[in-house]
């Protein structure tokens, strides 16, 4: 796991190690540099196989170079191949790129942001799903690249917002690619591939899940997807260094803790309480799996200073507005992990959008009914008569509308809400286009019912460029490795790939991962009610004066009308509604008053 970063065309050396020093957290054991005339390419290393000097990058072989951040969890299976002996990760890397191009990615399962200089020509890759980020720039004089924006950032002459990151902020929780909020940087799609040469780019996307799943057999499907979970698990509890594990009362969690100890690898797992505000508090569920599962549980407790005082730094760390409070708990969750000397940890990410573990996926399935209703005019007259802030009114004039239904269970400000609060004018369906392209693919592929459009866009957005960025940004920032399983490409088409009925089953959310954990983990797990990363941060964002942040911002930007404003903070601290909205508005008013103001 590393930084990736490097400039093609003129630079300032001292401008150069600015921008690769700020990169530094994400790989404090080594830093190589190739400098050369039109050429600045490095990389921070953090090591976690193959600890030894041989694995240090930039790696080169006559006019190639390679810097990659990430794991390749077959590459022992691909240096077989290659017949190489004794060859660490990054020289197998380097070796199979030499023997089939570009191409050897197909060949790849692990997740990797991949640099490769060749002969002037430079291609970037991010993986399949989006696990590991990497952001460019093309400007005038340079082609500047690295892992996370903070790098590129000294190449930038002044930070103007990118309008269209705000709004698809707004609608989805993050921007969505390639959009960034700093205009003139721009971040890789997962799958996606860039080429620069000449100073032109070119981008294509080499993998998409719709294209390379495959339609599972029923009978067979809950033996080959645990076959592929357990698979999964076992390559990515390979490593030097130590292992640990989260754990929350959930299904996700739990299935990786299993298959971990069914291995041979019971993980030290580690959970997250709250010092106030006990009702958010999870702690007492995961030590109840951690005794079923008869594994070692410890508890971190944060309070509201601890909160308070972490908002700074995660701001920091994720560079950008990114719509998840829970960013804060799980920093600080990370960076006590950290005191105890763990190196890499395993995360449950990607079960939800996989096997249908969002309630609301089954609310949309009932309400798509409603667009074959034959008679749905006055229906129709009546919705569009009476507005309602609730998005529940915005999924049925949706259906009456005959208009895209699911648009993300991340969706939170919808066209109309927006308009209602914004200083501009906001036209209705205008948020759509963000999510057009996905749905134009979706359309023109093999696959059909709705349930399976809900796990192919969340696992594009939702997953990619909000959970696992949050996920990547606050486990790197304490030089961490987070992996993630459920989310091994192979595992995701064999469930992708599994009927819509069969994950639907009797209505309840992860019926067929229910089906499949039931001899691992037993009904005290499996009947738990889904909770969620939950936190107590509209109370301490309240109770600190911090959430005063929101209206000071605004009245320097005019960016939202004040009594609109104000309704949704009175609706989030004295009722508890729109608190994520809420809290939106506060991160993209950190923003910009970091950057802006």
């Amino acid at each position: 796991m590393c930084a990736v970063f490097g400039i093609l065309g003129d630079y300032d050396p001292a401008m150069a190690r600015r921008g690769l020093a700020a990169l530094a957290h994400r790989g404090p054991d080594y830093c190589g540099i190739v400098e050369e005339r039109g050429l600045f390419f490095a990389q921070h290393r953090l090591s976690i196989r193959d600890l030894h000097e041989r694995s240090h990058q930039p790696l080169r072989e006559g006019n190639v170079l390679l810097s990659f951040n990430g794991e390749i969890y077959n590459y022992r299976e691909i240096a077989e191949t290659l017949q190489l002996k004794a060859a660490t990760e990054a020289e197998t890397v380097l070796a199979a790129y030499l023997r089939w191009g570009i191409d050897c990615v197909h060949r790849f399962r692990g997740m990797f942001a991949l640099a490769i200089y060749d002969d002037g020509t430079l291609h970037l890759l991010r993986d399949r799903l989006g696990k590991k980020p990497l952001f460019f720039a093309k400007q005038k004089e340079r082609f500047v690249f690295a892992s996370e924006i903070k790098g590129i950032l000294p190449f930038l002459s002044r930070v103007r917002m990118n309008d269209d990151a705000m709004m698809g902020f707004l609608s989805h929780q993050a921007p969505t690619a390639p959009h960034t909020f700093f205009e003139g940087i721009e971040k890789i799609a997962p799958g996606e591939l860039i080429t620069v040469t000449n100073g032109s780019v070119s981008r294509r996307f080499y993998y998409c899940l719709l294209e390379h799943a495959e339609p599972v057999d029923e009978s067979s499907a809950p033996q080959r997807i645990e076959a592929r979970m357990e698979e999964s698990i076992a390559m990515r509890l390979e490593a030097d260094v130590p292992v640990a594990a989260l754990l929350s009362g959930g299904i996700d969690s739990a299935a990786v803790n299993a298959f971990a100890k069914k291995l041979g690898r019971p993980l030290q797992t580690f959970s997250l309480g709250y010092a106030e505000r006990w009702n958010y508090d999870e702690s007492e569920s995961a030590a109840e799996t951690a005794r079923i599962l008869g594994v070692n549980n410890t508890k971190i407790t944060i309070g509201q200073t601890d909160f308070i005082d972490a908002i700074d730094p995660v701001m920091d760390a994720l560079d950008e507005p990114l719509n998840d409070p829970a960013a804060i708990p799980l920093y600080l969750l990370f960076g006590a992990i950290k005191k105890e000397g763990y190196r890499v940890v395993l995360s449950g990410e990607g079960g939800d959008e996989l096997f249908l573990g969002y309630r609301q996926y089954f609310d949309y399935l009932d309400i798509e009914q409603l667009a074959s209703l034959q008679r749905k005019a006055w229906l129709k007259k009546f919705f569009h008569g009476h507005f309602s802030v609730n998005r529940e009114w915005e999924w049925y004039k949706r259906a009456f509308d005959d208009t895209l239904l699911f648009r993300g269970a991340g969706e939170k400000f919808t066209d109309l809400q927006k308009n209602a609060l914004m200083r501009r004018n906001v036209r209705d369906e205008e948020g759509l286009r963000f999510i057009q392209p996905e749905r134009d693919r979706f359309d023109a592929s093999r696959w059909t019912h709705p349930a399976q459009w809900y796990s192919y866009l969340d696992l594009r957005h939702l997953q990619a460029e909000y959970y696992l960025a949050k996920l990547d940004r606050v486990s790197m920032a304490h030089g961490i490795e987070s992996r993630t399983p459920m989310l091994d490409h192979r595992l995701a088409e064999t469930v992708f790939g599994t009927s819509a009925a069969l994950k639907i089953g009797n209505g309840r959310p992860k019926a067929l991962l229910k089906q499949i954990m039931q001899p691992y983990l037993g009904d005290a797990i499996l009947n738990r009610k889904k909770k969620g990363f939950a936190s107590p941060y509209m109370e301490y964002l309240h109770a600190s004066g911090k959430i005063d942040l929101i209206t000071e911002v605004n009245e320097q930007t005019g960016l939202f009308k004040k009594e609109m404003l104000a309704r949704y903070i009175d609706a989030a601290v004295k009722r508890g509604r729109f608190k994520q909205q809420v809290w939106s508005l506060f991160v993209l008013s950190h923003w910009m008053k970091k950057h802006l103001l």
